[in-house]
């Protein structure tokens, strides 16, 4: 077990079951979230295909945001119950977790060390939020999600066809089908906890790319004309109900529309064809996880032998983890998994 830590995975409500950490390091996942009704069209819950390790961008008006970090390297839940520990408290924590990444215990946390921590602890991340919603959908409390499970208990209906006969879920419930179909593998019209990962998080795998893609490109295309103009790319992440109410384009907003100019649209010609769509959502050569750890160890090796010590870790805590002096003092519920 690569950090020795036993993960409950819920395969019904009431009925646990252990998987240990190497059901972790299977597949690559991120963050897609299957919602209701509402939010089935919010293109906000549109993850990218490589992993996206937190729902805060790395960068805010030009400036390093280190919440982004935080989130990398600790999750997202763990993360905000760090905000509320004093320096010392962090620090301590932090020791701990510096332990367990050094996997060949030779006192130093090397790249792919690190690197292999970020991946584990996203997809830890993601094994809990498909078990969630799992168990919210599972109905029967069995090993198996049917379609009527899902769509009644996601939209809100008590059978499928009253959900086929309101004309406001006609294209929500066409996607939902298309991906259902993908990932049910073994075509029994059902699926598994594995297989219910992959249509939760069709970007995490290779044989739910095409209809990822097909989604995304529908989802943003508003116009239905094949292409995504920059005003629905903007639309994409700047709903028409935030415009309404800021006065004015914030400073976010203005730097996405040039990204489109000058690295989304490829050919220049003003709009994004499926291509540049797929180069957009599905990078060949980028890898979030080593990028993140190849970005801590920059601002943590402060001696720059390409290994950190605990001390180099712990005197660089602030990029690591968060506490009451980094953050905002924010009051929120502490947990003490690691």
């Amino acid at each position: 077990c690569p950090y020795n830590i036993p993960i409950v995975v819920s395969g019904a409500r009431g009925r646990n079951m252990t998987r240990l950490l190497p059901l972790f390091l299977v597949c690559v996942f991120v963050a897609m979230a299957v919602s209701k009704p509402a939010d089935k069209d919010n293109p906000r819950k549109r993850a990218q295909w490589k992993p996206k390790l937190s729902d805060v961008d790395h960068e805010v008006d030009g400036q390093h945001n280190f919440d982004y970090d935080h989130e990398a390297f600790l999750g997202k839940e763990e993360a905000k119950s760090f905000s509320e520990l004093s320096p010392e408290e962090s620090k301590e924590k932090l020791r701990i977790i510096v332990k367990k990444i050094d996997k060949d215990n030779d006192g130093f946390v090397l790249e792919q060390e690190l690197k292999d921590w970020v991946d584990y602890v996203h997809k830890k991340y993601l094994w809990g939020d498909a078990d969630d919603r799992w168990k919210e959908y599972n109905q029967d409390n069995d090993t198996k999600l049917t379609w009527s499970e899902y769509v009644t208990s996601s939209y809100g209906v008590k059978t499928v066809k009253e959900a086929e006969e309101r004309p406001a879920y006609i294209d929500g419930l066409r996607r939902d089908k298309r991906r259902w179909e993908k990932a049910d593998e073994n075509e029994d019209t059902s699926l598994s906890l594995e297989e219910f990962l992959a249509y939760q998080h069709p970007e995490e795998f290779s044989h739910m790319k095409d209809t990822y893609i097909e989604d995304s490109m529908e989802t943003m295309d508003k116009d239905k004309d094949g292409f995504v103009s920059v005003d629905e790319y903007i639309a994409d992440m700047y709903p028409p109900e935030d415009r309404e109410k800021d006065e004015e384009e914030p400073d976010w907003v203005k730097t996405e529309r040039e990204q489109f100019g000058q690295y989304r649209d490829l050919n220049k010609d003003g709009k994004l064809d499926k291509k540049e769509v797929i180069d957009m959502l599905v990078p060949d050569d980028y890898d979030r996880a080593d990028a993140e750890a190849q970005h801590l160890m920059y601002h943590a090796d402060t001696n720059k032998d390409g290994k950190l010590s605990e001390d180099e870790i712990i005197g660089q805590y602030a990029i690591f983890v968060s506490s009451q002096a980094t953050d905002y003092g924010e009051a929120l519920t502490r947990h003490d998994e690691f």
